[in-house]
């Protein structure tokens, strides 16, 4: 007998999508992850460059610009849901390239509700980064 909590884990299809809460399957679930690891070596680098050249704090805040790429991706990733698509009122749980139309109006509220509130993420953690990195002291 299969316990009521047991979760069957399947290849998505297209009936995975649901409107505002997942429109990315696995492989574009990966391109979000790299995209937010790039986003935080890109980080990483402009941080200890800037201390490197010793940057006023002021200028250190443009570590937040790389940040919130990285959280962009992280939050796409984690959440199974790609921001553009959302705003772009499609999804796609096949081969990367391939997309499916969102048609439903509501469904597409929801979506683009969803994409918003990654933006707003996003910028509020790489914000949050900047105002840390400017706040490092300089020795």
């Amino acid at each position: 007998m299969v316990p009521a909590n047991y979760v069957k884990f399947h290849a998505p299809t297209q009936d995975d999508y649901r409107a505002g809460v997942c429109n990315i399957g696995p492989a574009e679930i990966r391109r979000r992850r790299r995209a937010g690891h790039m986003g935080l070596a890109a980080t990483i680098v402009t941080f200890v460059a800037l201390l490197v050249i010793g940057a006023p704090q002021p200028v250190r805040l443009l570590v937040a610009l790389p940040a919130a790429a990285a959280a962009s991706g992280y939050l796409q990733a984690v959440l199974h849901f790609c921001a553009g698509f959302g705003s772009s009122g499609v999804y796609n749980f096949g081969p990367l390239g391939t997309t499916q139309g969102v048609t439903d109006r509501a469904e597409r509220t929801r979506d683009l509700l969803m994409s918003l509130r990654i933006a707003f993420g996003a910028i509020a953690i790489g914000a949050a980064v900047g105002v840390v990195a400017a706040l490092v002291p300089l020795r």
